[in-house]
């Protein structure tokens, strides 16, 4: 069933996006042209400062504090043999981040990031303290056989999704990564970019956590099968979301939509999360502007999807452990940007004649 008030209240969002802040951006980008280095010194890290401060409204960047989003569900599709691992990982590992002791805990330590996991549509009552509970129904249907959610079901994940930035944005968060965990959601994901991109997805579909030759080849079909029958080469973001997206991506979709709603840049994280930026960039066009990716995933499409949404990650790290570990290793390397932003000399105070720009960047 088509839900046209939850259609319209999406374009009524795209009236409330406000373009980037140029003359922030200008402002950063002078800093960082006076200061004493070869121009564009620190390459694509400059460029996101540069966006951050476009976001954020102001040349006085702030990269802190910040949290990990993680959104934790269930995937119906997982009957179809196209996992290693069975559905009830979901909740072991979601219980695991909400507890501290997973691997984007530790690694967020060491980044100095807090992490907020929620239970948005695990197909088991969750009873542990650290895990919002925001279920919507308890994992999506197997979209081999049916679609994977209502359009109602995936409108209220989206802004579940929003309205975790609004509050994130009330509690003084300026820089938000984003993470998941959900077996088989490297199948959702890809059937989503496949959808949205036109790609192939014989030639797109990876073998997620580890798939042999023979899970494989049913994972190309399943989604190959579900795009054709649902003509999904011929919908729009919500359509596809619905059909044979997950409540994860879903809900981080949300999560980026609010991120340009607040002005909080959404570092994002592998193919599950770039997946979701495409579908908030559809259902909401000019979302990509408030989004910083983080790492290249090895899953075949994760590519294809950076280039249509004009992003550029910077980490080539052959990571795919999800979670929102990758959107973290980023940080730490934004935080060296910005101490060099913020107190390196200029070539003025040195007394050196500073470099000048020819020609593009």
């Amino acid at each position: 069933m088509t839900d046209y008030s939850g259609r319209q209240k999406l374009y009524k969002l795209r009236q409330e996006i406000a373009p980037l802040n140029e003359a922030a951006k200008a402002q950063a980008q002078a800093r960082l042209d006076a200061i004493a280095k070869p121009l564009d010194g620190l390459g694509r890290l400059e460029q996101m400062l540069v966006q951050i401060a476009g976001i954020q409204g102001t040349a006085d960047i702030r990269t802190s504090p910040r949290a990990v989003l993680v959104m934790c569900a269930d995937n119906g599709i997982v009957r179809e043999g196209v996992t290693q691992t069975s559905a009830e990982v979901t909740a072991a590992v979601a219980a695991n981040i909400a507890a501290g002791r997973s691997t984007v805990n530790r690694m967020a330590e060491v980044a100095d990031a807090r992490v907020y996991a929620m239970d948005i549509g695990i197909c088991s009552d969750m009873d542990c303290d650290g895990l919002r509970n925001a279920k919507i129904r308890y994992g999506t249907a197997d979209f081999a056989h049916e679609p994977a959610m209502t359009e109602q079901e995936a409108l209220r994940a989206v802004q579940t999704g929003i309205d975790w930035v609004g509050e994130c944005r009330e509690q003084g968060f300026c820089l938000l990564g984003t993470g998941e965990m959900g077996i088989g959601n490297t199948t959702t994901a890809t059937a989503v970019a496949c959808a949205l991109l036109g790609l192939s997805p014989e030639k797109m579909t990876g073998r997620g956590a580890g798939l042999d030759d023979d899970g494989l080849a049913r994972k190309k079909a399943v989604i190959a099968g579900a795009i054709e029958r649902y003509g999904l080469y011929r919908g729009d973001g919500l359509t596809v979301l619905a059909a044979v997206g997950g409540l994860d991506i879903a809900g981080l979709a949300g999560i980026m939509i609010g991120g340009a709603l607040y002005r909080i840049p959404i570092v994002l994280d592998g193919i599950i999360t770039a997946a979701a930026a495409l579908a908030a960039d559809r259902l909401v066009p000019g979302v990509r502007r408030f989004l910083i990716p983080s790492h290249m995933s090895r899953e075949p499409v994760m590519a294809e999807t950076v280039k249509a949404l004009e992003l550029h990650p910077v980490l080539y790290a052959d990571m795919a452990l999800g979670e929102g570990t990758g959107a973290v290793t980023l940080f730490p390397m934004l935080d060296m940007a910005l101490s060099v932003y913020r107190q390196n000399d200029s070539f003025d105070a040195m007394d050196i004649p500073p470099y000048r720009r020819y020609g593009g960047r």
